[in-house]
């Protein structure tokens, strides 16, 4: 399967990534590449679109449409595509500063109007590639360049901005849970309506290093184990026992009209309306040939 995988979606002659060792991402892209593969997908058929940062760099590695966008405008280029592209499996990858800071209203309309789009956030709670300043999803009390004495904000729950925005499909898991991450993002690509899969991940560079995890791989990878919980143990903890905790799973799956098929659907009715009425005035001007 390895084999067929790089073949299939990868652009081998980009590799090796440019992420750091010990970096999730490359976890991430793997589980994206198997997604694709169980889906039996064509790569003629996917477009992936990323704004800027260390995820901005998947695109480069994989043989499907891809666009490399500006930072956190990934999500207005992939409903772009989506409109001209109806029958594309439209793919926006986005860290968490990409997705919920600057791109942060551009993702709560877009599951708003449920754009039928997957939105796979590698959510590592730091700004990596800029030079580890808070992200809007850094954990509380966690140091990074621009709190050398710790954070003092209630990180964004990914999740609860998806849920409450109204996308229908909104899930999340880790790099420590990669089978099920796989079938998560299948599962968000076969949606149709806005998918969010909200994934947990590392950076022992600028969030390592500085949080006291080092850059040791599995150091930090524990550290995830650590914060997150699935949805079926944390049924039975308590409020405290769940504090600074991320619960994985999938937390909405429902269909619900989304608005490209309204549009399309939309575009046709009035090109029918327009039809309609050219052919009532070529009868009337036939009529009026008449009379005269």
């Amino acid at each position: 399967m390895k084999t067929e995988l790089a073949k299939k979606y990868l652009r081998l002659e980009k590799l090796p990534t440019l992420w750091c060792s010990g970096c999730g991402h490359g976890l991430i892209l793997s589980s994206l590449l198997r997604a694709l593969y169980l889906l039996n997908i064509e790569k003629d058929k996917v477009a992936m679109v990323s704004g800027i940062g260390c995820s901005g760099r998947t695109p480069g590695y994989v043989d499907v449409h891809t666009l490399h966008t500006t930072h956190g405008r990934a999500i207005p280029f992939a409903t772009g595509i989506k409109l001209m592209k109806p029958e594309f499996y439209v793919l926006a990858v986005m860290g968490d500063g990409d997705c919920a800071a600057i791109g942060g209203n551009h993702f709560i309309h877009a599951a708003r109007r449920n754009i039928d789009i997957t939105a796979i956030v590698y959510n590592n709670g730091i700004y990596g590639m800029t030079g580890g300043q808070v992200s809007p999803t850094t954990p509380y009390g966690a140091y990074a360049s621009t709190a050398p004495y710790g954070q003092l904000e209630e990180p964004f729950d990914i999740v609860e901005l998806a849920l409450g925005a109204g996308a229908t499909f909104v899930a999340r898991s880790s790099i420590d849970e990669i089978p099920k991450l796989d079938r998560l993002i299948a599962d968000g690509i076969k949606h149709k309506g806005f998918s969010v899969i909200d994934v947990i991940t590392i950076c022992p560079i600028t969030f390592g290093r500085r949080n006291k995890l080092g850059e040791d791989p599995m150091m930090n990878l524990r550290w995830v184990q650590d914060i997150t919980v699935p949805m079926k143990k944390a049924k039975d903890m308590s409020k405290e026992e769940l504090k600074g905790k991320w619960i994985t799973g999938i937390f909405r799956d429902e269909d619900k009209p989304n608005l490209i098929d309204l549009y399309l659907e939309l575009n046709k009715k009035l090109k029918h309306s327009m039809v309609d009425e050219s052919s009532k005035e070529g009868v009337e001007d036939v009529r009026r040939q008449d009379e005269t």
